[in-house]
C-alpha cells in the first residue's frame, strides 16, 4: 500500500500538469483566433478539476497515457475555421513538448549537482522525489505529444489533417469524429500503438535528457510496472 502511494505521488503532479497545460493551450489558442467557448465556460484556468476526466485520469496511472475533458471550441466562431483549426490543434502537443523540454533541462541540471551533495542532506532528499517526478514528466508529455498528433479524429493529429485536406477529404474525415471514444479504444487496448509510438518516444527522449535518459526509463519502468 505505501509503494502505491508513493507511484501516485510521483506521478500525480506531472500527469495532472501535462493534460491541463495541454487543454488550456487549447482553449487560449482558439480564444486568440475569436472562440470565447472555453473561456464563456471556465476552462481556461490552470485549475486541474476543471479540466479532469476520470476515466482520462485513473489510466494515466495504470497504463501510463490518459486524456482530461476536451476544451470545447466552436470552430464556427474562428476567424478562419479550416486554418485556424490547424493552430489550435497543434497547440496542445505543442504545450506537451515543452513541458518535457523544461523537466528534461532541469534533469540535466540537477542530477550532475547531486554528485556534489551528501545523501542524507535534506536537499538530497528532497531533490531524489523531485527528480523521479521529472522523469516522469518527460515521459508523460512525450508520450501525450505523440499520441495526440495521430492524424484521425477526435485526436488532435486528425483536426490538424482536416485543416490541411481540401474540404471534401477533410470532410470525409470529420464525420469519423463521432466515434472517437472507439477509436482511442482500438488504438490502446487492441492496436497497442504503444509499441509503435516506443521507438519515436526512446529518440525524443534521448535528445531531450542527453546522457540522463536512463533517469527516465528507471522511473517509468518502475512507475509502469504492473502488479501495484
Amino acid at each position: 500500500m505505501e509503494d502505491t502511494l508513493v507511484k501516485i505521488a510521483i506521478m500525480l503532479v506531472p500527469g495532472l500538469m501535462a493534460i491541463t497545460f495541454h487543454e488550456v493551450a487549447h482553449g487560449y489558442i482558439a480564444y486568440k483566433f475569436g472562440d470565447n467557448t472555453a473561456k464563456y465556460m471556465g476552462r481556461l484556468t490552470l485549475n486541474p478539476i476543471k479540466h479532469l476526466s476520470v476515466i482520462g485520469t485513473i489510466l494515466i496511472f495504470l497504463i501510463g497515457i490518459g486524456w482530461a475533458k476536451p476544451v470545447p471550441v466552436n470552430f464556427n466562431n474562428l476567424k478562419n475555421p479550416k486554418r485556424d483549426m490547424i493552430w489550435v490543434g497543434v497547440a496542445g502537443p505543442v504545450t506537451n513538448l515543452i513541458l518535457a523540454t523544461l523537466s528534461a533541462l532541469l534533469i540535466r541540471v540537477l542530477v550532475p549537482a547531486t554528485e556534489y551533495l551528501n545523501s542524507e542532506t535534506w536537499v538530497q532528499m528532497f531533490i531524489n522525489p523531485f527528480l523521479l517526478m521529472l522523469g516522469f514528466s518527460v515521459y508523460i508529455n512525450v508520450l501525450l505529444a505523440l499520441f495526440n498528433m495521430i492524424p484521425l479524429p477526435p485526436l488532435d493529429g486528425g483536426r490538424v489533417l482536416v485543416g490541411l485536406l481540401p474540404y471534401r477529404q477533410a470532410e470525409a474525415l470529420s464525420r469519423i469524429e463521432p466515434f472517437g471514444i472507439f477509436i482511442i479504444i482500438f488504438l490502446v487496448f487492441f492496436l497497442n500503438i504503444f509499441q509503435y509510438l516506443a521507438p519515436v518516444i526512446n529518440m525524443i527522449i534521448q535528445i531531450l535528457t542527453g546522457p540522463h535518459s536512463q533517469l527516465v526509463y528507471s522511473v517509468t519502468d518502475i512507475l509502469m510496472r504492473k502488479g501495484y
